[in-house]
């Protein structure tokens, strides 16, 4: 036997004032977030990833935090590969506001919800949380109808993606752990390069910021770099106009890490193997087009 028709729990006035609660309640004692979608560049569909994603926008919205006594998931943990922060943290949002703050404002990868990937800026912990999972029935249809969303997140593990959405403790987070080079620069140049400020190969077309301006030694440390600069072409500052011209691009140091070894495996190698020869590995190649 069907249900009793004279009696439902899906009356439209009934939802929308439950929904007017739900986002009261939000409001009253959640935090203020961001939602910080991400942009695919180059995806690779076999597993499933972009090595290449970019971030190029913050939205504010307010969250519940679930749980109020901490972060979860298994802490600060030592492993062979250092130490991993693997705080967690699960953030309630109203599925009305998200589509007024964040679904109207930008393009999402999918439309019409959080998506996994996509991160939370959390300005009380001064931290990142990428979505994992996005749980989308709980609580479980109260009025026949669900109001939000609630995303289960973990600390993000930056990999050099280019972060840039205009507030700027987010993009501080690039800033700090992206790889950085350095550029040194022929004299002659004019103009004053500025931290912050985005710089351009007249020739290469290759875009980067800049880390720091060392005048004394010409000395220009850029990241979030597009490619390398070419010897003899113009770099100029795109805020402040300075042009110099690039001499010399040292992609192996990186400046942001006292732990980088890169130049010291390179320069080694090269005491071992001679580069010289056609295969430095055998002698297949070295002795003449017979062998």
């Amino acid at each position: 036997m069907a249900t009793n028709p004279f009696f439902t729990h899906s009356i439209q006035g009934e939802q929308d004032l439950h929904e007017s609660l739900v986002i009261e309640q939000i409001k009253m004692f959640g935090k203020d977030v961001y939602y910080v979608p991400r942009t695919l560049v180059r995806e690779d569909t076999v597993f499933g990833e972009d090595t290449m994603s970019q971030f190029n926008g913050a939205f504010l919205i307010e969250a519940y935090i679930a749980d109020t006594t901490g972060y979860g998931g298994d802490g600060d943990l030592y492993s062979k590969f250092g130490l991993r922060i693997q705080d967690q943290m699960e953030f309630v949002i109203s599925r009305k506001r998200f589509k007024e703050a964040v679904d109207d404002n930008t393009v999402l990868i999918r439309e019409g919800k959080p998506n996994e990937g996509d991160l939370i800026w959390f300005p009380m912990g001064k931290k990142l949380f990428q979505i994992n999972y996005v749980e989308y029935e709980t609580p479980f249809y109260q009025f026949g109808k669900n109001y939000v969303w609630n995303l289960k997140t973990e600390v993000f593990e930056f990999s050099d993606e280019k972060i840039s959405t205009g507030v700027a403790d987010i993009d501080e987070v690039s800033k700090l752990l992206s790889t950085t080079v350095t550029v040194t620069l022929a004299a002659g140049g004019t103009g004053t390069f500025v931290e912050g400020e985005s710089v351009a190969g007249g020739t290469s077309g290759v875009t980067a910021m800049v880390r720091s301006w060392d005048p004394t030694n010409r000395k220009l440390i850029i990241y979030d770099r597009s490619g390398k600069f070419t010897p003899g072409e113009t770099v100029t500052g795109q805020t402040s106009l300075a042009s110099w011209v690039a001499a010399y691009t040292n992609t192996l140091d990186n400046t942001n890490s006292e732990y980088d070894d890169n130049k010291y495996y390179e320069d080694s190698g090269n005491t071992l193997l001679d580069f010289t020869e056609r295969n430095p590995f055998g002698e297949y190649g070295n002795m003449g087009s017979n062998v």
